[in-house]
């Protein structure tokens, strides 16, 4: 994980960070931040504006008790968890910080009890964002289709593209 503190090139276009699964990076020159792959992995967009800071994290699965051990990014729990305090270190104040989630689709569930992965981790990302008392100001979620975002670290504003309905800003 890099925190990106330098001076934005003079350039108009930003830089373009990609961020894989179960990974998270954050950006305080207002580089934007991009995840691919979100089918029922959940991406969840950190902003402060008053600093500004911003961070992007891509969870596979709800809960690290799920699990032996592991990356706390690959994990809604621990991955929300970890970007915040990110986000704080890179001068962030969680009072002022606000998310955008996207993803838990339910391509591929084979669960009985109708409660597949996709759902469950966008329960535990919202679960733990409310923990942490950030609101939730924008959210694209569940359905059986896959998507992409960007996130543009400057203002907080997610682009989510979705293989069924086009691009959508959140």
């Amino acid at each position: 994980m890099k925190v990106y503190d330098g001076q934005a090139e003079s350039e108009s276009k930003p830089e373009q960070i990609k961020i894989g699964i179960a990974e998270y990076d954050v950006t305080r020159n207002g580089a934007v931040l991009t995840t691919s792959g979100l089918g029922s992995c959940i991406g969840v967009a950190l902003h402060d504006e008053t600093v500004p800071v911003s961070g992007l994290v891509h969870v596979m699965l709800p809960s690290a008790d799920e699990a032996e051990n592991g990356n706390p990014a690959k994990f809604a729990d621990t991955g929300v968890e970890t970007l915040i305090e990110e986000l704080e270190d890179a001068g962030g104040d969680r009072s002022n910080m606000v998310a955008k989630i996207a993803g838990g689709s339910d391509m591929l569930d084979f669960s009985e009890s109708g409660s597949g992965i996709g759902q469950r981790n966008a329960e535990q990302v919202q679960e733990t964002l409310e923990e942490h008392g950030i609101p939730v100001v924008g959210a694209d979620i569940g359905g059986d289709h896959g998507r992409s975002i960007k996130l543009k670290g400057s203002t907080g504003q997610l682009v989510v593209k979705s293989a069924n309905k086009g691009s959508t800003e959140l």
